[in-house]
């Protein structure tokens, strides 16, 4: 008797997708630490927004806190990348724990901005998610009152600021590009002196993974994001497909799959969030194989060459 064929399916995977430098970056940070503090670790906060990274890493020994009052004494601890507040060192330091910062080096040069911002005078208006650890963390390395958060155009349409001339806007690095665009043109039109920060602060991971989308959003009937719901930058990936028009869905990893979603589907796009590794994509694509004679084709818009130092300490570990 003859076998079933498997029906066609396109599959055009975006590129770049998934792991960026700066997580990448504190992915290792938490290994080294194990490395050389054995276990356990402890980490303040998801080290990244990805259950799989999360659970990978507890399975080498890295013990996941939500505060510091949670870490013994005298144990090792790693704050994540997304960044923290400055009361959060200083609680470390005033305790004698010994700490790695795993911030992100583009969040971090956000901070230095607000920071300088904030030294020449200026209160920054601030483009985020409310919540979001990246912002919790900005606003804590200023004084309080000196930033105002602005989530939406009807937030920055209504904003009253107590010195209209004298602002200045910085925004989270895992923004939708799009919808950042439109926020800062109100604000501009608005506040026509309104100082911009030096360069782009959405990160180039974020910029370049919704470009690729992009290039391939037209070409598919759906499209399939691999991260966690938590993570910021791979929800705007969702956003970015359905903006044009492509049906998309985020979902952690291949077990997650609705297979209803692929119903007359001819063409999938298939792309992943920087917190979200590889190995999940390629999860993906072997469980859609079992269903469908897969035509892969990988879209490549731009190419990452970024990587950043680790921590002193550290790099000589690596």
């Amino acid at each position: 008797m003859a076998l079933t064929e498997k029906p066609a399916l396109d599959l055009l995977i975006a590129a770049p997708r998934g792991f960026c430098a700066g997580v990448d970056r504190a992915i290792r940070i938490v290994e080294l630490a194990i490395e050389k503090h054995g276990a356990p670790v402890f980490v303040r906060h998801e080290i990244v927004h990805n259950k799989f990274v999360v659970d990978s890493l507890k399975a080498k020994g890295a013990v996941f806190v939500e505060e510091l009052d949670e870490v013994p004494d005298g144990a090792p601890v790693v704050f994540s990348a997304h960044g923290v507040p400055k009361s959060v060192p200083a609680e470390a330091q005033g305790r004698g724990l010994d700490y790695l910062d795993a911030t992100c080096p583009l969040v971090s040069k956000v901070h230095r901005q607000a920071e300088r911002l904030v030294a020449s005078g200026r209160h920054i208006v601030f483009i985020g998610h409310a919540g979001h650890p990246e912002v919790i963390g900005t606003f804590g390395q200023v004084p309080a009152g000196s930033m105002s958060l602005i989530e939406t155009v009807a937030d920055a349409e209504t904003f009253a600021p107590a010195d209209p001339a004298n602002l200045a806007f910085l925004t989270q690095t895992t923004l939708s590009v799009d919808d950042t665009a439109e926020v800062v043109r109100t604000l501009q039109h608005r506040f026509p002196a309104m100082q911009a920060p030096r360069g782009e602060d959405i990160c180039y991971a974020t910029s370049n993974r919704q470009a690729a989308v992009k290039a391939i959003a037209a070409s598919c009937d759906a499209l399939l994001v691999i991260g966690a719901p938590n993570s910021s930058n791979s929800v705007r990936l969702v956003e970015v497909a359905e903006r044009e028009g492509t049906p998309a869905r985020l979902i952690q990893r291949a077990a997650d799959l609705d297979w209803s979603f692929l119903k007359g589907v001819g063409t999938l796009g298939l792309t992943a969030g920087a917190s979200a590794p590889e190995l999940l994509v390629r999860e993906l694509v072997a469980r859609l194989a079992e269903r469908y004679e897969i035509r892969e084709r990988e879209v490549e818009t731009t190419r990452e060459t970024i990587a950043f130092k680790l921590p002193r300490g550290l790099d000589a570990a690596a």
